[in-house]
């Protein structure tokens, strides 16, 4: 029998990494793990991972990352509408893309 995995974030979501200091927005989800092939570091594969845009000292960054090393983060405010038009397509049910990637 296979086990159907749900992502716990979802496109636009404020997280932040719980073992470094960065806090990001949600940018694209793979089921499993798509990365290069040798995984470093004790990361199970089977899981969700995360493209998430951070923002540090010297601007944004991309970084991918698995599901359970990440939580929502409350103490970020929500992205402005302004940024929002920037960064993301935002359909009516609230759901976020990629400005490259549209919602279907």
């Amino acid at each position: 029998m296979t086990q159907v995995r749900t992502a716990r974030f979802g496109l636009g979501q404020i997280v932040r990494h719980r073992e470094q200091a960065f806090s990001g927005v949600i940018v694209d989800v793979d089921p499993t793990y798509s990365g290069p092939l040798a995984l470093t570091g004790p990361v199970q594969a089977d899981q969700p991972f995360y493209r998430v845009f951070a923002v540090g000292p010297e601007g944004g960054f991309i970084v991918y990352a698995a599901e359970n090393v990440l939580e929502h983060d409350p103490e970020v405010e929500p992205l402005s509408r302004a940024d929002e038009a920037q960064w993301f397509s935002v359909d009516a049910m609230g759901r976020h893309a990629p400005r490259s990637h549209r919602l279907q």
